[in-house]
């Protein structure tokens, strides 16, 4: 099997959402988007449709199904495993000669919950959610646009049928459907806490940092709100409203995800692998001094420091799991990188992958991310199952793919919405440290959620 890279005749100035606009309302069709952001990572977009098999974890069970057959089987193996299996299966160990990040394989979403089947853990959060802990499909063809280059590139598999280049170039001369029905909340955003019961988990938090069981704790609030029309008008706008490095749009059978994600999760190219742990937050000022006074007042935190550096340090430990020994360096610490809603405050971590280990081993290790749970990792997940109310499904999972040629590049799901059954859930969060306030830390969550949920309402 070879892999076949064809450049597309696509201008550099048209936008990747205008071809997949035009696969949005399918099931399994999904962009990795880097938003339109200037930020250093944001060269690569990816779509993809039409996957060769799709894999779909619900607890113990993942489901597979495959376009071949169109029969569905079911394995309670590990589903990375599961993962790593079928790639094997349906590409074998084809020839790549392209530098391109994605060539075909797999791609899509690892929820939060996943990790429930890697440690031993509570599951006392109420679930209410159709939307699986993990939905991953196969898929044998992408098209990709490189910012760097300005230039559109069709990747396909010999093996697997693939829309051909005059049909993607075609899409840019042709209309939507015209049934569209625009994206619009049908009543207001609520919280599954008020600011009374936050302040009473903060405080429940507390005693447990006071007691010596974790350092930091990430807890976080879920908003709900009904909706009518089509999700992707809805990650539209708010694509254009906070130009994320790790965007998303993920329509799957009985949901779509919106992801204006800032953080990366995992990335590996080549055995270089590469964490960027988000930990520290001041709002954006309008007031161009005012908001150069927040950058300021958050790089010189003592505070934000000290819990940055605890997250640091467990992704350390995290990604040594599988790095050759004496690898791992943090190469860039608190920096301050400046979004639409906030200032956050982010490191570095790098490490070199140790022979006999792969990506998915790394994702695994690691899964879910540091900067999301708090530290030590495991106490952390459990109290926040304790306290917050609903499981988190996508919030804190992960967005992104493991192509063929063993890159890997992921995104830890904050800033992400759930869409499904006419109800779209958005979450925000912060970890929680000795000598946290906890007014503050309430305000922080609805900063985080500033460019969203005032968006959506007013659609």
């Amino acid at each position: 099997m070879s892999v076949n890279v064809e450049q597309l005749n696509i201008s550099p100035q048209t936008d990747i959402c205008q071809l997949f606009e035009h696969y949005s309302a399918k099931n399994w069709s999904m962009l990795l988007d880097s938003g339109t952001s200037q930020h250093q990572h944001a060269r690569y977009d990816i779509m993809v449709a039409g996957p060769i098999m799709t894999l779909t974890t619900q607890g113990d069970t993942t489901h597979i199904w495959r376009a071949e057959t169109n029969k569905i089987t079911q394995s309670s193996d590990n589903p990375i495993s599961l993962v790593r299996k079928h790639l094997e299966h349906c590409f074998g160990t084809p020839e790549i000669q392209t530098t391109l990040p994605f060539c075909g394989g797999a791609l899509g979403m690892w929820g939060y919950d996943l990790g429930k089947r890697f440690e031993t853990l509570p599951d006392v959060a109420l679930n209410p959610y159709r939307t699986p802990d993990m939905a991953i499909g196969l898929y044998s063809w992408a098209v990709i646009k490189d910012h760097h280059q300005g230039e559109y590139y069709l990747v396909s598999h010999s093996d697997y049928s693939a829309p051909d280049s005059a049909e993607i170039e075609n899409l840019l001369n042709s209309d939507v459907s015209s049934n569209v029905k625009a994206f619009k909340l049908t009543d207001n955003w609520r919280s599954n806490m008020t600011e009374t019961d936050y302040l009473t988990k903060f405080n429940k938090v507390q005693d447990y940092l006071q007691a010596g069981d974790c350092y930091q704790v990430n807890l976080a609030q879920r908003f709900e709100a009904q909706y009518q029309g089509d999700e992707w008008q809805a990650y539209l706008t708010l694509r254009q409203q906070n130009q994320a490095p790790f965007s998303a749009f993920i329509k799957l059978p009985e949901s779509s995800i919106i992801s204006i994600s800032p953080e990366r999760f995992l990335e590996v190219k080549g055995t270089h692998v590469q964490t960027r742990p988000i930990k520290g937050t001041r709002p954006r000022a309008s007031e161009p001094k005012q908001d150069c006074a927040m950058k300021n007042e958050l790089q010189q935190s003592e505070k934000d420091r000290a819990e940055n550096l605890m997250i640091v340090d467990l992704l350390r430990n995290d990604i040594s799991k599988h790095c050759l020994p004496g690898s791992v360096k943090v190469p860039e610490l608190f920096a301050i990188e400046s979004f639409a809603a906030v200032h956050h405050l982010v490191s570095t971590v790098t490490g070199e992958l140790e022979t006999g280990h792969d990506a998915l081993d790394l994702l695994q290790g690691a899964f879910p991310g540091g900067s999301i749970t708090g530290a030590p990792k495991i106490r952390a997940m459990q109290i926040i199952d304790e306290l917050e109310p609903h499981a988190r499904n996508i919030y804190c999972g992960s967005i992104g793919y493991y192509s063929l040629n063993k890159r890997m590049d992921t995104s830890i799901c904050i800033r992400t919405l759930l869409c499904e059954n006419n109800h779209v859930y958005c979450w925000a969060g912060g970890g929680l440290v000795v000598d946290s306030d906890g007014e503050l830390e309430y305000q922080e969550t609805l900063d985080k959620v500033a460019k969203i949920l005032p968006v959506l309402k007013e659609l």
